[in-house]
């Protein structure tokens, strides 16, 4: 398996470890936690099935949820751009990044913030949760399925607070296919413009190294490529976002 292959098979591990649905065959790849967040619910995969069925598939499969499509390198070819004809909406273009931990580029902690391990599954869900926009009274499911995930790998939680209080940055390092890959890496508003999103980075860097692990992975925000470029990471390919 090359890097991206690698990366791409980790992402779809720690996205079925949401699912409380159909997983389907390699041809269609889905994933349903049931919290009303799209990025929890939707297509992973689509690889030899015609667009058509393979969307009205996903479609019966993803009933009742809002959910979107990842239109990624192990698709087929073209095929954001077949699903648009049928009635599918392009969200967004999102890197796919990765970074060598020898090469991340140091950054200072701000003054006062802790990084640890949490385990209050709470407070996290909610905290990032704020900033990734889970609606409010979708937080108690998103916080039981965290209870109950169950991925082909290891999820460690990291809370960045200053002086002990409430939760002000939010990072979920998943290690699994011999990577790290970040998700819900996030500042709640009132901490914004003070680095917090670059020493949570960094801390799930040295996780990472503390683990024997060499490369670092994450999908990107077009908002948040620029310091991820700055940090060192560079774009392997690219996720086509889709609603349907």
């Amino acid at each position: 398996m090359d890097l991206l292959e690698t990366v791409l098979a980790a992402h779809r591990a720690y996205l079925l470890g949401w699912n409380i649905g159909t997983t389907g065959g390699d041809d269609l790849v889905t994933y349903r936690s049931g919290v009303r967040h799209a990025p929890l619910n939707g297509v992973l995969r689509a690889s030899g099935r015609p667009p058509q069925d393979a969307l009205a598939e996903a479609r019966v499969r993803l009933d009742g949820v809002p959910r979107i499509w990842w239109a990624g390198p192990d698709s087929d070819a073209g095929l954001a751009d077949s699903l648009v004809p049928l009635g599918a909406v392009p969200l967004a273009s999102l890197p796919i990044m990765t970074a060598e931990t020898g090469s991340v580029v140091p950054v200072a902690t701000p003054a006062g913030l802790r990084i640890a391990e949490t385990t209050d599954l709470a407070e996290f869900v909610a905290a990032y949760g704020r900033v990734s926009g889970i609606p409010a009274d979708a937080t108690a499911t998103a916080i039981a399925r965290e209870q109950a995930f169950a991925g082909d790998g290891t999820v460690i939680r990291l809370a960045g607070r200053f002086d002990d209080g409430p939760i002000a940055g939010t990072a979920v390092a998943w290690l699994s296919h011999g990577v790290l890959t970040l998700y819900f890496v996030g500042t709640q508003p009132e901490h914004r413009r003070r680095g917090v999103g670059a020493a949570m980075t960094a801390a799930a860097v040295d996780l990472a190294r503390r683990h024997g692990i060499s490369t670092v992975a994450l999908t990107s925000s077009e908002a948040g490529k620029a310091l991820y470029d700055r940090l060192g990471f560079r774009t392997v390919g690219v996720f086509q976002l889709l609603s349907f």
